[in-house]
């Protein structure tokens, strides 16, 4: 789901980061009113485990590949403008360093994933968890199905924006100049991954660790359902953090799993892709076995090489195996993360709180 430079026209890129803008700049500022909080130890811990999450692929229909985003029990806890900010710090750091996902194509998949995804799961998950016990099974099973129909929202958005790139942007003969698939290859051959292998990730991996924190401290399923925590579990801050750290930390160390996946997720094929004879039959393969054009799209050529990542697709050249460099990426992300939270929260507070 994260679309790489050159699939998006310029004006579809700017469109979206404009729709992003506003959503950024809310909950900056709603955020920036809990700094004295512990929202950002929080927001730090979710933003990581998106990050480390999405870099579990899972095989998928057609040969492709996707993977859960966390979306939806980062809204539960954040509610949705911390989801919003935690998210799109993860995208940010995976399109800068690990070139998964385009920097021209950074406010869609923003827009998509952070914005979309994380507005859709408050407002799935508030319908359905209505006013029942923090501690509640329906609660529990509300996220999950929030998520699950959150990520495959997301899926939808990106597969629009793929599926309108060849009717509205061609060369004077005709051929697409960024992404070369319209609605009717775009819209299945996304949903039909996300609507099976990737929703139902997205929707374990939620409603687990809601369970489990209604377990062990269901304050932190408080702040945006409308409830008090009487009577809920609880345990100290400090030892409900640490137990998400070490958590996360488990999860990078199993991070070479993810590389098990074989195949390349729809919509994210390199130009060199384009250009090989047997990568050429896989796309085709996995995209309803319509022909592709002759060559590379033109714009998608000219905008693939706008951000060279130092890190591209989780392989530091200087580490041998594939497995040791994908685990020390997501550790070097996660320190990222961490850096650049940290550094945002002395900024703001040096600005001092807006009201």
């Amino acid at each position: 789901m994260h679309i790489p430079d050159g699939y998006l026209s310029p004006a579809t890129c700017v469109v979206l980061y404009g729709g992003a803008a506003p959503f950024w700049y809310v909950s900056l500022r709603k955020i920036r009113r809990q700094l004295h909080t512990r929202v950002i130890p929080l927001i730090s811990v979710f933003s990581a485990f998106s990050f480390v999450i999405m870099m579990f692929n899972l095989p998928l229909p057609g040969g492709t590949t996707g993977h859960a985003v966390g979306m939806g029990v980062t809204t539960v806890v954040l509610g949705p403008w911390g989801s919003i900010l935690a998210i799109s710090v993860a995208l940010t750091i995976q399109a800068f360093f690990f070139g998964d996902g385009g920097i021209t194509a950074l406010g869609a998949n923003c827009f998509n994933m952070a914005i979309v995804g994380s507005l859709v799961t408050y407002l799935v998950y508030r319908w359905i968890a209505g006013r029942s016990p923090l501690t509640s099974r329906r609660r529990m099973f509300s996220a999950a199905i929030a998520g699950y129909v959150a990520i495959n929202t997301a899926a939808l958005f990106a597969a629009v924006e793929f599926g309108v790139q060849p009717l509205l942007f061609k060369d004077a003969m005709g051929a697409p100049l960024y992404a070369p698939y319209p609605l009717s290859v775009a819209i299945p051959a996304m949903m039909i991954g996300h609507l099976t292998f990737a929703g139902a990730a997205e929707a374990i991996i939620t409603g687990g660790i809601v369970a489990y924190l209604q377990r062990s401290d269901a304050s932190l399923l408080a702040p945006f359902s409308g409830l008090t925590v009487e009577g809920a579990a609880t345990e100290s801050r400090t030892s409900i953090l640490g137990r998400l750290w070490a958590g996360l930390a488990a999860l990078m160390l199993l991070t070479p799993l993810g590389v098990l996946a074989v195949g390349t997720a729809w919509g994210e094929w390199s130009v060199k892709d384009f250009a090989d004879a047997a990568a050429r039959e896989k796309i085709i393969a996995a995209s309803q076995h319509r022909t592709l054009p002759a060559g590379v799209p033109e714009g998608l050529h000219r905008l693939s090489s706008a951000w060279t990542a130092p890190f591209p697709d989780y392989a530091p050249q200087f580490i041998r195996s594939e497995p040791v460099g994908y685990m020390l990426s997501a550790m070097f992300g996660v320190g990222i993360i961490l850096a650049v939270l940290w550094l945002g929260r002395k900024f703001l507070l040096r600005g001092g709180n807006t009201p």
